[in-house]
């Protein structure tokens, strides 16, 4: 089978925390600059080091779609791929509620991308790795559980759990 590729497109949401974030980066940076003159010169450095190291640790780490293969869910990075087997997945569902409501424990919350350790009442302690809330799909294992967000749920979902199926039966 020939590997399937989804988009990830930003959700309405993504946009604007991506944007703000960046508007107040850039005023950091911009206050930075025009303090040099007015204070220690490490202080105006830091000022204005520390958001393009904030986006430069972002990037990296951003969602730029989802590779189904035979074996594996493929999560296009910027430069890399995170892999997530399709081994011992135990199930594979849409769930728009996913992202909603939850904690961020550790990760990204709106640069790029949302990214990282999650906590809600609803999946317990999950991974994201999104774009978009409204097209979440929960892929749950025997002890962890991950969110993706691509472009077509519906599709990814069937395909995954054909592929699933097809594993399970060639393992027995």
């Amino acid at each position: 089978m020939a590997p399937i590729e989804f988009r990830a497109p930003w959700s309405r949401l993504l946009r604007l925390a991506t944007v703000f974030s960046i508007a107040v980066l850039a005023v950091v940076f911009v206050a930075g600059f025009f303090a040099r003159g007015h204070m220690p010169w490490f202080g105006s450095f830091i000022l204005m080091a520390t958001p393009l190291a904030v986006v430069a640790g972002a990037l990296p780490f951003m969602v730029r779609g989802y590779v189904l293969t035979e074996d594996a869910i493929f999560v296009k990075r910027l430069g890399w791929s995170t892999r997530l087997p399709l081994t011992n997945l135990k199930s594979v569902s849409g769930d728009v509620e996913a992202l909603r409501r939850s904690i961020r424990i550790f990760g990204n919350g709106g640069l790029f991308s949302f990214t990282g350790e999650f906590w809600s009442r609803r999946l317990g302690r999950f991974r994201a790795l999104a774009t978009d809330p409204d097209r979440a799909i929960v892929l749950r294992y025997p002890k962890r559980t991950v969110v993706i967000t691509p472009h077509d749920p519906q599709h990814f979902i069937m395909r995954a759990r054909t592929l699933v199926k097809h594993a399970e039966f060639e393992r027995r």
